[in-house]
């Protein structure tokens, strides 16, 4: 959910009002929505849990009171969360509900120390498909449970046993309580649906009041909620366990991390939805820790920050922590006051709530999320430990799987041979590391005898026993009358091994240049002598090699990558942009613009001239008929016409043609135009200043001027005034490699992606 202007401008409204203007206008209607939304929730979740009903109605107090009031996310509500409902099941069946009150207490103690020590941050650190994956196990472990009760038998404390005994159950119905229960699923199903002013009802609310209403009229014998005769006499004290103090603090590690971690996340969500104050983790986690051992002392459940809660509070309106905290208030004055109102709530009604809550944690859209990062594996690994084991054994089975996935992805090397015959080519992928050894020497030493191999190294690392491996194999290679060329591409990890130095550590390698943008010598050389040819590349003419090793090169790593987009562009061209440049082996035009296969149209030539419209003949012709042909049959919406410093064309025009270049002297006589500008009119600026250098002065006005003979072509001014077409002036400082674009209301050239320099012409 994101905020729209409309909020934007209410936001900054509400922070120009007294405060408590806006506690009244925003915060106090806002608390109302989140208490209708949380009394029913609360009762649900304490009855899943199999702790007392008004466990669920303190903590909810807690919660708003405590938690809203200290924690560090303003805006999020906490109270007793569906997702602990499992593990506080299995905590109060082993130790009963006084010890997992100190449990409790013990767990708000942890976080309290979690959010002094500033770790908040390093719980994100868990994958989210592991977060996905639990809270998607819970979700399966409440609905298999509080079908029975829908039904209207018992819950078991095992998932499995559920799902054993589920046949029996259906085959068994208590006619009343399933017909409520179901009811209420109907209820939550189709509320959605409804009109918007029907809606405005929370759903959640509207389903049980509807039910509870109907069980009374109708004097239905489904059970109901059971409150002691006074809910605001506690007597839950907390009391330490006799023994098992290894098992007791094994529950209160994992109670203080879910209960964290959970309300991290929706910390972390609530701020995506809102544009006010940030949220402060480490205070959340010490106001999480504080109202946990404030629940638990009154005897309550754990809280965490509630994501369901969160969202409607901040989807109606709230702007400040008085919201959370009047929510807790109005709890309690419920509970306090109407407490024969809730002790009319049929169970099986809870039991419908929960079934839909528990169904909405297996969200299809984190699914489909996981599974587009490749961790679907987790996924699953966690929702099958939790529903099968427990959450805690869930969670870690996750974790451990995480780690292995990472260590794989982190040291994994492709290894494949290719070719046939006397010459193969072996290339090797990723982090080369002893782990990669195996399949390493099983590729190696399935390559024939005097066979010439070609060794392609794109490692992002080689170790010592990968180094050993590849050194032995060549060794052993050679002397058999083989040949090995290694080619490395990027780092030389093999080449440094080679030479006696130390194979230096990852960190400290240095960023690598990419082939398509090093000179030839960066790392033509690596073979040995410079322009040695690849084993594969036959030819006699040694000279030719740098431009045969080029071509190679595109076969082997970068046509498999672009044969989809060219085999696209087979049946036709569609470039946008006619880009006119100057012929100098410096300017790569699909470099600096980003562009590829299929973008430009290029036309080069010695001063990226555009001679005067009218010489369609001779020299002029092939620039005109590109021309002509990219505006008038290609359809391009942009012509670029870009200079350069220290162009050897414009220093030709200031100093003379050298003797004997009569062609060339003939081709520049079309830039005299440019030099005449340059001398009559006013200085070109460069982002805002003079070039130091005449030729690049010149440069700029040069460009200028091709611009306004493309001008006087009349299928190129229509096109221009049609707004179809639109006239670009660019200049590439190369000592800089900075691009720089005609600012057309000023006729400077300022930086490109700096100030944004306006196009147009």
């Amino acid at each position: 959910m994101t905020l729209t202007t409309g909020q934007e401008s209410d936001q900054q409204e509400a922070d120009a009002v007294p405060w408590w203007r806006t506690v009244l206008r925003y915060d106090v209607p806002a608390s109302l929505v989140v208490f209708l939304v949380a009394v029913p929730l609360s009762l649900g979740i304490a009855l899943a849990s199999g702790a007392p009903i008004v466990a669920g109605l303190i903590a909810a107090v807690v919660g708003g009171i405590v938690a809203g009031s200290v924690g560090g996310s303003p805006l999020q509500v906490s109270g007793p969360a569906a997702g602990l409902t499992v593990v506080m099941a299995e905590t109060i069946n082993q130790f009963g509900w006084a010890v997992t009150c100190a449990i409790t207490v013990a767990a708000g103690l942890l976080q309290v120390l979690f959010g002094l020590s500033r770790v908040a941050r390093a719980a994100l650190a868990i994958s989210p498909a592991i977060v996905h994956g639990m809270l998607a196990g819970i979700g399966i472990t409440i609905v298999l449970g509080q079908l029975h009760v829908v039904l209207g038998g018992d819950s078991n404390s095992s998932a499995v046993d559920n799902i054993l005994q589920l046949p029996g159950q259906l085959l068994d119905l208590h006619g009343p309580a399933t017909f409520l229960g179901l009811l209420t699923l109907s209820i939550l199903l189709v509320w959605g649906k409804l009109p918007a002013a029907v809606r405005k009802v929370p759903a959640p609310l509207a389903a049980i009041v509807v039910v509870t209403v109907l069980a009374v009229v109708t004097g239905s014998s489904a059970e109901r909620v059971d409150l002691p005769g006074n809910v605001l006499d506690i007597r839950f004290a907390p009391q330490l366990p006799d023994g098992g103090w290894a098992e007791f603090a094994v529950a209160v590690l994992t109670i203080a991390l879910i209960a964290s971690i959970e309300s991290l996340l929706s910390a972390v969500a609530v701020d995506k939805m809102h544009t006010g104050k940030r949220g402060n983790f480490d205070r959340e986690l010490i106001g999480q820790g504080l109202g946990n051992i404030t629940s638990g002392t009154l005897g309550g459940l754990p809280i965490t920050g509630v994501i369901v809660r969160s969202s409607t509070n901040v989807a109606t309106g709230a702007r400040t922590r008085a919201s959370a905290v009047l929510h807790g208030v109005w709890v309690l004055l419920f509970t306090a006051l109407l407490a024969t109102l809730i002790e009319s709530i049929p169970l099986a009604a809870l039991a419908g709530l929960l079934v839909h809550v528990g169904a909405k944690l297996v969200n299809t859209a984190h699914i489909r999320e996981v599974l587009r990062h490749g961790d679907l594996s987790l996924y699953i690994v966690t929702v099958a430990g939790v529903v099968l084991v427990d959450l805690l054994s869930g969670v870690l089975i996750g974790i451990g799987l995480s780690v292995l996935l990472m260590l794989h992805r982190t040291m994994w090397s492709g290894v494949h041979a290719e070719g046939e015959g006397d010459t193969r080519r072996v290339v090797i992928e990723g982090a080369l590391t002893f782990l990669s050894v195996p399949r390493l020497s099983t590729v190696l030493n399935g390559l024939p005898e005097r066979s010439t191999v070609t060794l392609e190294l794109v490692v992002d690392y080689l170790d010592h026993a990968a180094f050993d491996c590849l050194h032995s194999w060549q060794e052993a290679h050679e002397r058999t009358g083989g040949r090995v060329v290694v080619d490395e591409v990027g780092h030389p990890w093999f080449a440094r091994g080679k030479d006696g130095s130390p194979i230096v550590r990852k960190d400290r390698a240095g960023a690598a240049v990419p082939r398509w943008l090093a000179p030839w010598s960066e790392w033509m050389a690596r073979d040995g002598a410079a322009g040695e040819p690849l084993p594969e590349v036959r030819i006699p003419d040694q000279r030719h090699a740098p431009l045969r090793r080029g071509t190679s090169e595109f076969q082997a790593r970068t046509a498999p990558l672009v044969r989809d987009t060219m085999s696209r562009l087979a049946a036709g061209q569609h470039p946008h942009t006619l880009f006119i440049t100057c012929a100098d082996a410096r300017i790569v035009p699909n470099v600096i613009t980003t562009s590829g296969p299929g973008d430009m149209f290029t036309v080069r030539n010695v001063g990226n001239l555009v001679p005067p419209h009218g010489r369609h003949s001779g020299d002029g012709a092939a620039v005109w008929s590109s021309v002509e042909f990219a505006v008038g049959v290609l359809g391009v919406s942009e012509v670029v016409v870009c200079g350069h410093s220290s162009c050897g064309a414009m220093r030709a025009l200031l100093d003379g043609t050298p003797e004997g270049l009569t062609g060339l002297a003939g081709w520049l006589e079309h830039g005299e135009a440019g030099l005449a500008r340059s001398r009559e009119a006013a200085p070109v600026r460069l982002d805002g200043a003079e070039p130091a250098h005449s030729g690049d002065a010149l440069a700029l006005h040069n460009v200028l001027q091709q611009l306004d003979h493309l001008r006087e072509s009349r299928l190129v001014r229509a096109a221009v005034e049609r707004g179809e077409l639109t006239l670009t002036g660019m200049y590439l400082d190369v000592g800089n490699a900075q691009v720089y674009l005609l600012d057309p209301a000023t006729s400077n050239f300022e930086p490109a992606g700096v100030r944004g320099a306006a196009q147009g012409g």
